[in-house]
């Protein structure tokens, strides 16, 4: 061991000396990283007791410290800001971007899917289709009629069929020109039929003519074979029985709508260059200069424990070492638990701190700070004025 250059007690430049060079043009890192590594070597015993490492290996340290600082919190950053960044394009840095969240967004998103259901909307495109209605024919497959012959051939899903009977107001008189329901006589009597049109004063309440629409139409239901449908697995029957094909150059047709059931269930899409998941979210290390001094507290202390950790590794390689007339024991093993047990509690102190800085808390305690703002005013006098 006495062969191996250990810390002199100063430190060269950090530039080059790192192992990724990550934060080697930041001057801010340049210059903190010879004051670290004296600040860590004081810390482990020095010039007490000799330290068993090099400049590169507290610049090592230093870097990793950096990184892993910027991981931890990039993770909440991710955690929290995922579900708004789906889709943003990849080749944007979003590490120094306040992003704000819009709420309606993802209830949007969600409402689309249900819309494409309800037909009110979506994301999924409805296609039109018809069939000729046969004479005598109930039964149709909408499945071999029209999907298989289709150009794409993909399974449909019929959302909607044409086949209503004809509206009830093509029966139904208007009250506003006094036909078809003995108004002209009524008219006279209140001394307007000496205007002209007379019948144009005659006026109907809305709910009469709905009354009227809605009994043509259960006279049609109960009297009458009513026109309706059943369609099971794209499986088509008509009610009544068709009597009539139409000539061969306009037949009569059933028009429908469907969707493409791969339109729906596409879970898979080429989103090459957007954001889909927890891995390709562009946030990148930290640019040390921007880092506060309370991140760089804590990045001074993870170098101290991962120097620990590593001066440890080296002492433990020898449990002892022969002196004259006697031998020392070297205290590896207790250094690499004691940085073991630091490198954890600091990790846990800094998750603790961006979990109480995230968007819900902040949220809870906005609400119980009015709440407690309300109860407080509640106890002030109220001004009593008097006009």
């Amino acid at each position: 061991m006495a062969d191996i250059p250990i810390w002199p007690g100063s430190g060269s430049a950090i530039s080059g000396s790192t192992p990724f060079g990550q934060y080697d043009t930041d001057s801010s890192f340049q210059s903190d990283g010879p004051n670290l590594a004296n600040w860590c070597a004081k810390r482990l015993g020095y010039p007490i007791t000799d330290v068993e490492l090099q400049d590169s290996q507290f610049y090592a340290c230093f870097e990793e410290s950096v990184s892993e600082y910027s991981a931890q919190v990039n993770q909440f950053q991710i955690r929290e800001n995922l579900l708004n960044v789906k889709g943003a394009p990849t080749g944007s840095d979003m590490t120094n971007v306040e992003i704000n969240p819009n709420p309606l967004a993802r209830a949007i998103t969600i409402a689309e899917n249900y819309g494409s259901e309800a037909g009110s909307g979506g994301n999924v495109t409805w296609h039109s289709g018809s069939i000729d209605v046969v004479a005598d024919q109930q039964d149709y497959d909408l499945d071999a009629l029209w999907a298989t012959p289709s150009a794409s051939g993909a399974a449909i899903e019929i959302k909607r069929i044409f086949h209503e009977a004809p509206p009830a107001i093509q029966r139904y008189f208007d009250p506003f020109v006094g036909t078809g329901m003995g108004m002209n006589s009524m008219i006279d009597s209140f001394g307007w039929g000496n205007y002209s049109p007379g019948v144009s004063f005659m006026l109907m309440p809305i709910y009469a003519d709905i009354l009227r629409l809605q009994a043509i139409e259960f006279s049609d239901q109960i009297r009458k074979s009513s026109y309706s449908f059943e369609l099971i697995n794209n499986k088509l029957r008509i009610f009544p029985i068709p009597t009539d094909s139409g000539n061969g150059v306009n037949p009569t047709k059933i028009n429908f709508q469907y969707i493409e059931k791969a339109d729906r269930n596409a879970v898979v899409t080429n989103n090459i260059g957007t954001v889909t998941n927890y891995s390709n979210i562009p946030y990148n290390n930290f640019t040390y200069s921007y880092i506060n001094d309370v991140g760089k507290q804590w990045i001074r202390k993870y170098a101290l424990a991962l120097s620990r950790e590593l001066l440890g590794f080296v002492r433990s390689k020898y449990s002892s070492v022969p002196v004259p007339g006697s031998e020392v024991t070297l205290n590896g093993g207790e250094l690499v638990s004691q940085a073991q047990q630091e490198k954890e509690e600091l990790v846990t102190q800094l998750r603790e701190n961006l979990e109480q800085s995230s968007r819900r808390l902040q949220l809870e305690a906005q609400r119980e700070e009015n709440e407690n703002m309300l109860s407080v005013l509640s106890g002030a006098p109220l001004k009593i004025y008097i006009g």
